[in-house]
């Protein structure tokens, strides 16, 4: 009997070393509920706000949000809770992202279009629009400053324009305000860390955002649809996926990083009012 005893336990043992070995190498793409991040904030936003869309740090007590149905910079104060300022840029439109360089704000229509926005928190912003060859069909919806190689980098949420199981990140070269044909990086929907992500490829990611780690030059990209984070090495290979528990991320669509790291991400309205969340990733 002690025999048996001991071959189960034996058993039991190797079969739980073999479920650990089984999950290696897919970074933090905990199953179940085993959920990665702890969330240390939470502003709700105003009413004007519940279709935000992209946000940017600005300093220690500002966030930059847009929208996507106004072209509309709205400066939001943490401290306060409160819209401080509003700053027109464009007319109704489907605005997914914002970057923002020194004084220059960019910000992305989801038709690849950018707008350009210098001196934005001036009396009298001066604005020019850059066409690009994505349209409505790519839906693009991120989009970030690479400011160490003078760039905006924009991610794809649908179609690609070159290979059906890859979505493109594209580079918008800002000393010619010109895209770049060919992608800076293709994320591979056939990668094993996106299995967990449905059987269907096109959708297993569809980027909501994208930012650089201001340490590590880590890309991250976020999903809102599946709700997840991706972190990537500064050449676009996927090293972790934290999934997003949806009772706290109903819609991420907006991500942002302060000069020392912290990361701030925002949501849509849905079962809960649109917020903005300070996130910790446990690493």
């Amino acid at each position: 009997m002690m025999k048996n005893v001991v071959w189960i336990i034996l058993g039991v043992l190797v079969f739980a070393g073999g479920l650990i070995f089984s999950f290696e190498g897919k970074g933090n793409f905990s199953p179940g509920e085993d959920y990665t991040y702890r969330i240390d904030a939470k502003w709700e936003l105003p009413d004007i706000l519940e279709e935000v869309s992209g946000i940017e740090w600005l300093d220690e007590n500002k966030i930059a949000c847009i929208q996507d149905e106004d072209g509309i910079i709205f400066i939001y104060e943490l401290s306060s809770s409160k819209i401080k300022k509003e700053i027109k840029f464009a007319g109704p439109g489907d605005y997914e992202g914002i970057a923002i360089d020194d004084e220059t704000a960019y910000v992305l229509r989801s038709d690849g279009t950018i707008f350009e926005i210098q001196e934005f928190q001036s009396s009298k912003p001066i604005v020019s629009k850059h066409n690009t060859f994505l349209t409505d069909d790519q839906n693009v919806e991120g989009l970030c400053l690479d400011k160490e190689n003078n760039r905006l980098l924009l991610a794809l949420k649908d179609k690609d324009l070159l290979k059906k199981d890859f979505k493109g990140v594209y580079s918008f070269v800002l000393s010619e305000n010109k895209l770049l044909e060919q992608p800076f990086f293709e994320l591979d929907l056939n990668d094993k860390l996106l299995s967990e992500s449905g059987d269907k490829i096109s959708k297993r990611l569809r980027p909501a955002e994208i930012e650089i780690h201001p340490i590590s030059s880590e890309i991250y990209i976020l999903d809102a649809k599946s709700p997840k984070l991706l972190i990537l090495s500064p050449s676009g290979i996927i090293k972790k996926i934290y999934k997003l528990n949806e009772d706290d991320f109903s819609q991420p669509e907006g991500l942002t990083f302060t000069p020392d790291g912290t990361l701030y991400i925002s949501n849509e309205a849905g079962s809960n009012a649109a917020n903005i969340l300070k996130v910790k990733l446990n690493n």
